[in-house]
């Protein structure tokens, strides 16, 4: 069975296999640390699984907004025209909490707060958190780990190292 486990202290993502780790990733979690409410915009932790692959059929460095591709294609130029825009390309995992009350139903609820593991320009610092709240990856990363997990993986994020 294959499981990801999300270290929020290492700034990794680890995809394992009946316990052995098969990927490792640098990631970039939130720049305002470990949360789970509503408008905090901070990386929830716990227990979580992927409750939808979006964008399976996209170009990389497509762009998102909304889980909708807009149709952009992201590149320096397009970049440079929307500077604070937040960028979510090539691929959106959606996560939802599993843990009532911690990432789950109410105001902490992980799903209800739009949570993906996602694409980013390859400009974008790994291995700091940067974001706010999603999980950032970068794009060869990220098809590589959407080819190899399927709904209903098993996500933990925690504040540990390894």
């Amino acid at each position: 069975m294959k499981t990801i486990r999300i270290s929020l202290a290492d700034q990794v993502l680890e995809l394992n296999e009946d316990a052995k780790t098969i990927g490792c990733y640098r990631i970039s979690t939130s720049k305002n640390g470990p949360g789970e409410k509503y408008g905090s915009f901070c990386t929830p932790r716990g227990r979580h699984i992927i409750r939808a692959k979006i964008g399976a059929e996209a170009p990389v460095n497509a762009v998102f907004v909304k889980r909708r591709p807009t149709g952009e294609i992201y590149d320096a130029d397009l970049g440079g025209r929307f500077p604070g825009r937040d960028w979510m390309l090539t691929r959106l995992l959606w996560l939802s909490g599993c843990e009532p009350g911690l990432n789950r139903l109410g105001d902490v609820d992980t799903m209800r707060r739009y949570i993906y593991i996602h694409g980013s320009p390859d400009s974008t610092v790994m291995g700091q958190p940067g974001s706010i709240g999603c999980i950032r990856m970068r794009n060869a990363d990220l098809l590589e780990l959407f080819d190899l997990v399927e709904l209903g993986t098993p996500v933990e994020i925690t504040e540990a190292g390894a």
